[in-house]
């Protein structure tokens, strides 16, 4: 891992990292989802428990079109323009209403970012990002600018696990792979760090109790350097803080 002195820019997942948006992303997320499926004609629904076990990380774009083939049935793209429109409307306004400030959070990042330069690096929509961001406090720490989606920023979308979006992120806010440090909750969201050469620290804030132990190990797994229970391990460890003060 690079030494603290050596690190330029922070590169943060949003969903799940910066705010605990997936709970209730998935909650609205499924209605659209089942809707979707059953234009298509397929029966079968999904719950958002189902839903976030199996699509944390990925864009609705790649969760739909993954569900749709697993069904048997290909989806024009067009109509699934149409559908990822529509989740997104539908997803950005609901944690628009429901996203919270959180001290445990703001209090960190605004001491990192007296240090660092942050950016944020997700797989959501850019105007599900601004929701969220407003929503979460977070505007003026990680302004529109610094913020890089895999669906709307890249030429083509291409949500984690693939590397473009990292790329692109280090390229737009110009520095290089080894002088960024990228923060992720996810395993697609690991592995597309990782795979983009930044050294990556796993953080399990808002992962539940009972499954941190699992991420962990499969952060791990996925190449994480290190793994952090907070935000304030994450700044002591950067900055040379008491995680407690």
């Amino acid at each position: 891992m690079p030494a603290p002195r050596d690190l330029r820019c922070l590169l943060l997942d949003a969903d799940g990292n910066l705010f605990p948006s997936e709970a209730p992303a998935f909650a609205a997320s499924a209605d659209v989802t089942n809707r979707f499926l059953a234009s298509l004609g397929v029966r079968a629904t999904y719950t958002p428990e189902r839903l976030l076990a199996t699509a944390t990380g990925q864009t609705f774009r790649t969760t739909a079109a993954d569900l749709a083939r697993a069904h048997g049935v290909t989806v024009a793209p067009g109509v699934l323009d149409d559908w990822v429109a529509e989740e997104k409307k539908v997803v950005s306004a609901y944690l628009g209403r429901v996203l919270r400030p959180d001290p445990g959070v703001l209090g960190p990042l605004r001491r990192l970012a007296g240090r660092f330069r942050l950016a944020a690096v997700s797989s959501s929509a850019l105007s599900r990002l601004d929701e969220c961001f407003r929503a979460a406090g977070l505007s003026d720490l990680i302004p529109p600018e610094a913020r890089f989606s895999a669906e709307d920023s890249l030429p083509a979308p291409a949500g984690k696990p693939d590397p473009a979006i990292y790329r692109y992120a280090a390229e737009q806010v110009g520095v290089p792979a080894g002088r960024a440090l990228a923060v992720e909750d996810s395993l697609p969201g690991a592995r597309s760090a990782v795979a983009a050469g930044i050294v990556t620290v796993g953080n399990l804030t808002f992962v539940p109790p009972q499954d941190r132990p699992e991420r962990r190990r499969r952060l791990a797994e996925a190449g994480v350097a290190e793994v952090v229970e907070s935000w304030d391990e994450l700044a002591a460890m950067l900055l040379g803080l008491d995680p407690e003060g």
